[in-house]
């Protein structure tokens, strides 16, 4: 079990790990090691999370998750698989936990009366500045 939040756990077997060449750094071993790691996540089908935590974090993964609704996850900044493994864990958890806290909803406010007099009187000298540059013909 893998613990996002003291009341969300995520099972490890909803989790699926393939293993590919990365490019970058480490020499000759770059071209025969499998070291960068995709993490596959169902969100649409998962059973571990709520319905508004799904729609939530497919809104906050953007284009790492497919038209099946599979969150892809690829961790290639480090030379062993291992280090990109635990990587991809730490950056899935790091998205569920934004996931998880519901969004603090907006409260309508109005001008307060002397900041809409200072923005009227702005207004006004800068209207008064740009008169003051028109052309005008004198007789």
């Amino acid at each position: 079990m893998l613990e996002i939040t003291p009341a969300l756990r995520l099972d490890e077997r909803e989790l699926q790990f393939g293993y590919i060449r990365a490019s970058g750094p480490g020499g000759q071993n770059v071209n025969k090691v499998a070291t960068a790691v995709q993490l596959r996540f169902d969100v649409v089908h998962s059973p571990s999370l709520a319905s508004d935590m799904k729609g939530r974090l497919l809104r906050l993964a953007g284009r790492r998750v497919n038209a099946d609704g599979v969150l892809l996850i690829e961790a290639r900044r480090f030379r062993t698989q291992e280090a990109n493994r635990a990587d991809a864990l730490r950056r899935l958890t790091d998205l569920l936990q934004k996931a998880a806290s519901p969004p603090k909803p907006r409260r309508r406010t109005t001008p307060a009366p002397a900041s809409r007099e200072r923005r009227l009187r702005e207004k006004k000298q800068r209207g008064e500045v740009k008169r003051n540059r028109q052309n005008r013909s004198y007789e």
